[in-house]
């Protein structure tokens, strides 16, 4: 033995009582959200089904829906895996029961308070960041209360090294707590409302920047270390290879930060970004598919046992799906195949085989492998459990295969010309009806999942019953060495030759990004010597099984998370702080007046109402550089347009058109009637090119909150917007001015009554605004065919 060795045995008490709290809770909310999802598929083809009801329609729920899949059934299936994993690793219960049960109930009642405020429109209109800054600072407070418990929990540790799961766990806690942190940094206006800090092309870098990489970081690192563990377990195997889980983890962590601006190709966003953002993505296609095929093979001799084992079927599955999912992330981020994809719904397609195949099948392997052993029964029945695999297997292909024909199909329509130049589909309505067999598809696929998803928690309600809660105690070995003479310090560690070595590849990639053909020559050349230099010391310092520097690192969590930390605010730091501390330039007209100028205090009241809605879910305000899209919308946007913009409202999807240049193309009248019946008085039929946007009657009724207009526009100001104290001072006269120069337009077209204090008076402000920011003024709208 060596004499710096002392071996120990303790009994350990495990707490699992967290563990089976965090199971029930995904179980429950994860059956609220994905029929939520069901739900809202179905208004796509039924309409109807908003019932002319605020808190119902699709803007409002959809939401709800992405908030509940990734943070209730994904968030409280990745802390039982962790709580359950992290106890066995480290070979000592976690440090502090009272954070346990902190960050259990905080949890749920964040989730509780997302369930109410999102269908009731309070919202910050940012996709997977939509809760508003009272809930922010929730979730905030509950994630550090995990993560005191977590790395205290490592401090106490028993065991020297840390296992691979435990990489991706660290990954996890510290990268969350960054981009939650900076993408949700805001001002209030109210106790209801608030205005990031961030605001047009800066938001928008920043946004998907936490966007992509909350996917990364909350939907896959934790979902990996959670396969590192159980996949092994279910399948009694050992991870097929150590070195490729290195290679996996720190690949994956450095380069996915990056990878955030492939969102917005094809954008008013600088070119440099784009590049940047599609190069990283396209790099993701290695560590991912290592760590799919590590993954895969971890079952090498234990493949037969998949034929009788739900488990394992479940996790090879999950595994599969990952692997496709991380294949079609990196081609959409091509610039020509997100020139097709982006806005239809392909993406639609691509998300929901993560979601559902990654998340939801690994999510139920691991709970079907787990409730057995938390009640010290057996699988209530393993029949119910193939049923489920089968159901929900099939639901997804359908749901997926569908989306990408539908998406696809989009894209083309959008795109088709005809010989004289004009386009072959104007009608947006027929583009999107066109495709209702594959939405109804779409519903079908989805409520074959939810029914698997219910058959699973009935069976695992079941099993629960049949036994018990268990207690779990383990007489565990204890292995205490001592630091050795010579070994490095965490300062020598976090400053050695890999960490060099990995800053020059940065900064080689870095030059091969560049727009310079000369600087990205040399940025190649750079990259593949750093490469081949840092693989010949790999495979040199793992010659026959030694792995001497990363086993300093792992028996050094202190190093370890310094590391990943680094790995992380590099990345982010080079991707965000150019766009962020550039001066903002408003661009004069010849007059010398700004051309893009600040939404009065009507508009600003109307813009809110538009977030309210949701109407960013369906709607784009990017009309991309294509020549299709200036037919159909006007001149590319530019990225000045929305620099006042808090926040951005580019959009991820077209359900309905583009509405960059609207306020040009109709009038008050126009968007009156729209609103109030978008399908003007016909019943709705899947064979009729008719709207499928709902209804908003209550805006016609409700009266807008004009007195907070000028603390609104205080709050701006505060943040960059170049309001007066003028104009502050007289907003409340303003905003009456200009509504009741709406509600004169409406009259002279018509529409008599209207009440300038209503929210709809409001909106349409807004949206005559869209458009005219760079344009002549005086502009006439003019009619156009289509419309959602």
């Amino acid at each position: 033995m060596n004499p710096a060795t002392e071996t120990v045995t303790r009994r350990i008490t495990y707490d699992d009582a967290i563990v089976r709290g965090f199971v029930w809770a995904s179980v429950a909310w994860g059956a609220i959200g994905l029929l939520v999802g069901l739900v809202i598929a179905l208004q796509m083809s039924f309409p109807f089904l908003s019932f002319d009801t605020s808190f119902l329609t699709f803007g409002r729920l959809r939401p709800l829906h992405t908030n509940a899949v990734i943070f209730a059934l994904v968030g409280n299936m990745m802390f039982a895996g962790i709580y359950y994993s992290t106890q066995r690793l480290l070979k000592t219960r976690m440090a502090s029961d009272l954070l346990s049960r902190v960050h259990l109930w905080g949890w749920q009642l964040i989730i509780l308070g997302a369930a109410i405020t999102l269908p009731l429109g309070i919202t910050q209109s940012k996709e997977y960041a939509e809760l508003e800054w009272f809930l922010d600072i929730a979730v905030v407070l509950v994630w550090v209360a995990f993560a005191i418990n977590f790395f205290w929990s490592l401090a106490i540790r028993n065991e020297k090294n840390l296992y691979v799961a435990i990489w991706f766990y660290i990954s996890t806690i510290l990268t969350i707590a960054v981009l939650y942190i900076v993408n949700n940094l805001s001002l209030p206006v109210t106790g209801t409302k608030s205005y990031g800090v961030f605001s047009g092309a800066q938001d928008a870098l920043t946004q998907w920047w936490y966007g992509h990489n909350a996917v990364a970081f909350f939907l896959t690192t934790p979902i990996l270390g959670i396969m590192y563990y159980f996949l092994p377990k279910a399948a009694d195997r050992p991870v097929f290879s150590y070195r490729l889980s290195i290679v996996h983890f720190w690949a994956l962590v450095f380069i996915y930060i990056w990878a955030g601006p492939h969102h917005l190709l094809n954008t008013a966003l600088p070119d440099w970004a784009q590049s940047l953002g599609m190069l990283f993505s396209l790099m993701l296609w290695a560590p991912s598919w290592g760590g799919m095929l590590n993954g895969l093979l971890t079952l090498r001799g234990a493949w037969h046992k998949v034929r009788t084992d739900p488990v394992l079927k479940f996790f090879v599955a999950g595994v599969t799906f990952y692997g496709m999912a991380t294949f079609e992330g990196p081609l959409l981020s091509i610039k020509s195949v997100s020139a097709l994809g982006h806005y239809t719904d392909w993406i639609i397609g691509h998300v929901h085989s993560g979601a559902l195949g990654w998340n939801g099948f690994m999510a139920a392997g691991m709970f079907y492998w787990l409730v057995p052993k938390l009640y010290g029964t057996k699988l209530h029945s393993q029949k119910l459990a193939d049923y489920h695999f089968w159901i929900g297997t099939f639901g997804i292909l359908i749901y997926v295969a569908a989306m990408w024909v539908s998406g696809i199909s989009q894209g083309l329509m959008w795109r088709a010309e005809l010989g004289d130049g004009g386009l072959q589909y104007p009608d947006w309505n027929a583009i999107i009806n066109s495709q209702q067999l594959m939405y109804v598809a779409r519903s079908i696929g989805g409520g074959m999942f939810v029914l698997g998803w219910l058959l699973m928690a009935y069976n695992l309600v079941a099993t629960a019953m049949a036994g018990r809660a268990t207690t779990i105690e383990a007489e565990v070995a204890v292995t205490r060495i001592a630091p050795l003479p010579g070994e490095p310090t965490t300062i020598q560690l976090v400053c050695s030759k890999p960490v060099v070595l990995s800053f020059l590849g940065l900064g080689a990639a870095t030059l091969f990004a560049m727009p310079s053909v000369g600087l990205a020559v040399l940025g190649f050349v750079l990259l593949a010597a750093i490469v081949a230099f840092a693989a010949g010391m790999l495979f040199r310092s793992t010659a026959q099984g030694r792995h001497t520097w990363h086993e300093h690192v792992e028996s050094r969590p202190l190093a370890f998370t310094v590391l990943t930390l680094l790995a992380v605010v590099v990345g982010g730091v080079f991707e965000l702080l150019p766009g962020l501390i550039t001066d903002k330039q408003v661009p004069l007209a010849q007059n010398g007046e700004m051309c893009v100028k600040p939404y009065t205090a009507l508009e600003l009241t109307g813009r809110d109402v538009y977030v309210r809605e949701g109407c960013y879910v369906c709607h784009s305000q990017m009309i991309r550089p294509f020549r299709s899209e200036q037919i159909r919308y006007g001149a590319p946007s530019r990225i000045e347009e929305s620099m006042w913009d808090h926040p951005f409202q580019w959009g991820s999807k077209r359900t309905g058109p583009d509405l960059a240049r609207v306020g040009l193309k109709y009038n008050e009248a126009w968007h009156w009637d729209h609103m109030l019946d978008p399908r003007y008085g016909q019943p709705y039929s899947l064979d009729q090119n008719l709207s499928i946007m709902p209804a908003y009657p209550w805006l016609y009724d409700q009266k807008a909150d004009a007195a907070i207009a000028a603390d609104k526009m205080r709050v701006l100001k505060k943040l960059g917007t170049p309001y007066t104290d003028e104009q502050i001072a007289n907003a409340g006269g303003d905003y009456r001015a200009q509504a009741a120069a709406v509600v004169a337009n409406l009259t002279t077209q018509g529409k008599e009554g209207a009440d300038p204090d209503s929210e709809i008076v409001a909106l349409i402000a807004y949206l005559m605004r869209l458009g005219r920011n760079l344009e002549p003024a005086g502009s006439q709208a003019a009619s156009i065919e289509g419309g959602r």
